[in-house]
């Protein structure tokens, strides 16, 4: 196992393109099922989510061929209708391949998807969606079976679940006739799976509203395109710069899907500045940090749960109090522990963190054990005094390619190195 070391206390100076959105790039994968021409992604990231994703395609029948940062798959013999426990557990997205193979092959027989422990992730929203659309579900405690024909039809989520919202477009690409999902996720991955279909010949309307219409049946073609830009990585190296202080430039992303995150940045005491081709955060390193208003994540466009910890790593070491309320996901605060191993002063109570700045974080041996926990980790590490080392970075690989990478590219000082007994001084 591989593990992160980082020297913190130097600014961080520099400019980078951010790399492909992972929680666009896995629909996206998934919905090359619904075609049988060749597709080429680009900007497609090497990351382990996106590996696991290619497994299960290839057991399905898919071919996938890398050329440096595009990915082109063939999917014209993926008509495979099963997959198996270990590639369901291989990540917790797993179930985005649900409507793709149920539009494609009429019938789907998959278990319950695995990836990161923050509490329940249930997925009686998307059986719902299939239902709607007139499949047969039987689920069990083994696994489900959902197979019929599909016809288009009104979908309403009760909540504006992005995962839900994501395998019912692609159900729906399957059925016949027109469906209305109501109450959809608003999230700019969304419209990147959007765009995406329509690029292939769909006809789909609404993504980035709470009402999206999908033409169903329509043949979809091949082609070429390319993944927007991971905003919760952007927001992670902002909230870097933020702790480290120093000058940081990112390209590839919209300024407009950093907003949330940018304007707590700057209630902090940064400067964020938008151009049009990128975002540009400043921070003088002599000036700490302030508290700022409560954050409080919700469903796009409001403040993102993936961005709350590298936020909250950020805000741990400075002046004043700031108070965080987690409406996403339950066990969102794994990585409070691992900070207060860093000199971090955070309460924890139920849904509420209370972060109580100090004037500076320590290095330490410390776990990442979720993938945004693990980009805290390397937020505070890059703040601190002294070195930190963080093991648990296949977690970190999940959703950042080459961290240690585009921390070089800042100027900042992280490598990775094998976990081994010597390296831990056993």
């Amino acid at each position: 196992m591989s593990e992160l070391l980082v020297s913190g206390g130097t600014p961080l100076e520099g400019e980078l393109t951010v790399h492909g959105a992972k929680n666009s790039v896995l629909p996206i994968l998934a919905a090359c099922l619904l075609t049988r021409e060749q597709v080429t992604i680009h900007n497609c990231p090497r990351l382990t989510d996106v590996a696991a994703a290619l497994e299960i395609l290839e057991h399905l029948g898919c071919t996938a061929q890398w050329d440096d940062g595009a990915l082109t798959l063939d999917p014209s013999a993926a008509d495979g209708g099963e997959i198996p426990e270990q590639l369901m557990r291989s990540m917790r997205s797993s179930i985005i391949f649900l409507g793709p193979v149920l539009a494609r092959s009429g019938a789907v027989r998959l278990t319950y998807p695995g990836g990161c422990e923050l509490g329940p992730r249930p997925i009686d929203l998307h059986l719902a969606a299939m239902r709607s659309l007139g499949a047969h579900v039987a689920a069990g405690t083994e696994g489900l079976l959902c197979e019929g024909r599909l016809t288009g039809c009104d979908i309403h989520l009760s909540i504006p679940s992005v995962g839900a919202t994501e395998n019912a477009m692609l159900a729906a690409m399957g059925a016949e006739g027109t469906t209305y999902i109501s109450n959809a996720a608003r999230e700019p991955e969304i419209v990147d799976l959007e765009r995406f279909l329509n690029c292939l010949g769909g006809r789909v309307r609404g993504a980035g509203s709470s009402v999206i219409s999908v033409e169903g049946m329509r043949p979809l073609s091949g082609g070429h395109y390319t993944i927007m830009g991971d905003r919760i990585v952007a927001a992670t190296l902002l909230a870097a710069g933020a702790a480290a202080g120093g000058s940081v430039r990112l390209k590839g992303v919209d300024w407009r899907h950093v907003a949330t995150v940018s304007a707590v940045l700057m209630e902090a005491g940064c400067g964020v500045y938008s151009d049009g081709q990128g975002v540009t955060l400043h921070r003088d390193p002599a000036r700490p940090l302030r508290g700022v208003s409560t954050i409080r994540t919700a469903p796009y466009p409001g403040f993102p749960t993936d961005a709350q910890a590298p936020v909250m790593a950020a805000l741990a070491a400075g002046q004043g109090t700031t108070m965080f309320v987690e409406n996403m996901f339950d066990s969102r605060y794994r990585h409070v522990s691992e900070l207060a191993r860093m000199g971090a002063d955070i309460t924890v109570e139920g849904r509420v963190a209370l972060v109580r700045g100090v004037r500076r974080l320590h290095g330490a041996r410390v776990e990442a054990t979720d993938l945004r926990g693990g980009g805290a980790l390397a937020v505070a590490a890059l703040g601190a005094e002294g070195e930190t080392v963080i093991t648990g970075v296949h977690h970190i690989d999940r959703g950042y390619a080459g961290l240690e990478d585009m921390v070089r590219r800042l100027g900042g000082t992280m490598k990775r190195r094998e976990d081994t007994d010597e390296a831990k001084g056993a």
